[in-house]
């Protein structure tokens, strides 16, 4: 069966963030968080060269039109100012045990938003997104082991351990979330947020 797949990301509001589709004056920002050693401390742990990161921007939104569901710009609600990347993918990673055909959760934010949970906030705005849009699903992720920040966000939205292995040199856990995602607590959550489609 053929699915017709969104060509662009949906709009998401949240108590305090938008999650939009990636504009071209987007890309300063991006290159910049993905060159900042902390942000990739423990993302390969290597800064990424701005070629590098213009081709993770085109890679992000061209996700939309292939598979229906994809990243978003994430940028604060009040000023605008670019926050970071979360959404979802299937990068087809060489890992086993295999997660090919899931939609895998990821969030990388700019520096000067951590510590404010913005990333908890994003993450479950995009889970509720997902589901409203597709339908409850299995969902995953990956984080270096020694991640604490990143698992505590997953442990927010859900997610649980299903194996530990091994990828591209680092100890990552694998983690999955099954099911609703909205429920009576979270229904009434700050987070939830509103999707509209572009204009």
């Amino acid at each position: 069966m053929t699915r017709q797949a969104d060509h662009e990301a949906p709009t998401i509001e949240t108590e305090r963030l938008v999650l939009r589709a990636y504009r071209l004056e987007d890309f300063p920002h991006l290159a910049a968080a993905w060159a900042d050693p902390e942000v990739v401390r423990y993302i390969g742990g290597r800064p990424s060269t701005e070629e590098e990161s213009w081709t993770r921007l085109l890679r992000n939104s061209a996700l939309w039109t292939m598979l229906g569901y994809g990243y978003w710009a994430a940028t604060e609600k009040t000023t605008g100012r670019y926050a970071g990347d979360v959404g979802f993918a299937d990068f087809k990673r060489e890992i086993e045990p295999s997660i090919k055909g899931v939609p895998e959760i990821g969030w990388v934010l700019a520096p000067w938003s951590h510590g404010r949970g913005y990333a908890t906030e994003a993450a479950q705005a995009a889970l509720r997104w997902l589901e409203s849009a597709r339908g409850p699903q299995r969902t995953v992720c990956i984080i270096d082991d020694g991640n604490l920040a990143s698992l505590r966000v997953a442990e927010k939205c859900g997610y649980r351990e299903f194996a530990r292995t091994q990828y591209k040199g680092s100890n990552v856990v694998m983690l999955e979330r099954r099911g609703t995602f909205v429920t009576k607590s979270l229904r009434d959550s700050p987070a939830q947020g509103t999707a509209r489609r572009p204009a």
